[in-house]
């Protein structure tokens, strides 16, 4: 839990540094040591708080996201994060392709683009994950160029990874491994 803890203070710190509205009344007294003494209270909401602040934050730059290298790496990143413990049960593929179908800033980019991609790296990646993630990493490394495309792919990913409430050992490597080819520091995202 304390990863998230983590996160949220980068996130809290991000949001300050852009100057956007900060955190509605929740984050009143929560500041200095205090709040992080005790561990199960709230852990459960801020995972929800957490993904939220990267879909509002995602949504912010919304305008800046229409590209096709963010579009690819955003797919492959998502295929990542589906794949990461080298399995995808075909009802995860669907609630990963209904994720990112549904997701606000993806909605710049035609469905069926974003299917065919995601679905493609995931094929890719079952036949042989190794070669696989080797592809999926490639097309991640392109988004790098310009640093907030780059870190909009690491925060969808952390979007996906985290929809369904928990953040597995294998999902957290795969994210470290594509801010790697981003050159972002994983300790950015707590990861």
């Amino acid at each position: 839990m304390a990863m998230w803890d983590k996160i949220k203070d980068q996130a809290k710190t991000f949001q300050q540094s852009q100057g956007t509205r900060g955190a509605s009344g929740s984050g009143q007294g929560s500041h200095g040591p205090a709040g992080g003494g005790r561990p199960g209270s709230s852990s459960g909401g801020s995972k929800a708080q957490l993904i939220g602040m990267f879909k509002s934050q995602l949504a912010s730059a919304k305008n800046e996201l229409k590209s096709g290298a963010y579009r690819d790496a955003s797919m492959a990143m998502c295929a990542l994060v589906a794949a990461a413990d080298g399995r995808v049960e075909p009802a995860e593929r669907q609630r990963v392709e209904d994720l990112i179908v549904s997701n606000e800033v993806l909605q710049n980019f035609p469905a069926d683009q974003l299917r065919q991609r995601f679905n493609q790296h995931v094929d890719r990646l079952l036949a042989n994950f190794e070669q696989g993630k080797a592809e999926a990493l490639q097309v991640i490394a392109k988004a790098a160029k310009k640093p907030a495309e780059a870190r909009a792919v690491v925060q969808t990913g952390m979007v996906v990874a985290g929809a369904d409430g928990s953040f597995e050992p294998s999902e957290q490597y795969a994210i470290r491994e594509a801010c790697t080819a981003l050159n972002i520091p994983p300790s950015e995202f707590g990861v």
